[in-house]
């Protein structure tokens, strides 16, 4: 089979495999939304935004939780990483070379 091409040959997408359309499909969705969003001059865009006001106006949590996560970004989540008792991991590896005991031609 000349023409076909190996599974894991990768293309520009950002190494995905070659036929793998997955980074396309939420822009098409996306683009669907907005036009929608966009049509009968924002009207619906308009009423979500009030609502999502509405409830922030109110203290609904969901709501005061987007709104400051649009506004500030959202917190950065720190992990801790450490060893099995606590102690901090190692930061550098250390490699050393043995001279063999026996050689190839010593066993034969």
């Amino acid at each position: 089979m000349e023409n076909q091409k190996d599974i894991n040959e990768t293309t520009s997408k950002g190494g995905a495999p070659e036929g793998n359309n997955n980074a396309g499909k939420g822009s098409q969705l996306s683009a669907l939304l907005r036009a929608e969003l966009n049509a009968d001059d924002r009207k619906k865009m308009r009423a979500g935004v009030a609502k999502v006001a509405d409830a922030f106006a109110v203290g609904e949590r969901w709501a005061v939780e987007f709104v400051f996560d649009r506004f500030e970004g959202k917190a950065v989540a720190k992990t801790e990483i450490s060893g099995a008792d606590g102690s901090p991991l190692p930061l550098s590896i250390g490699i050393s070379f043995v001279e063999p005991t026996s050689t190839i031609s010593e066993e034969a």
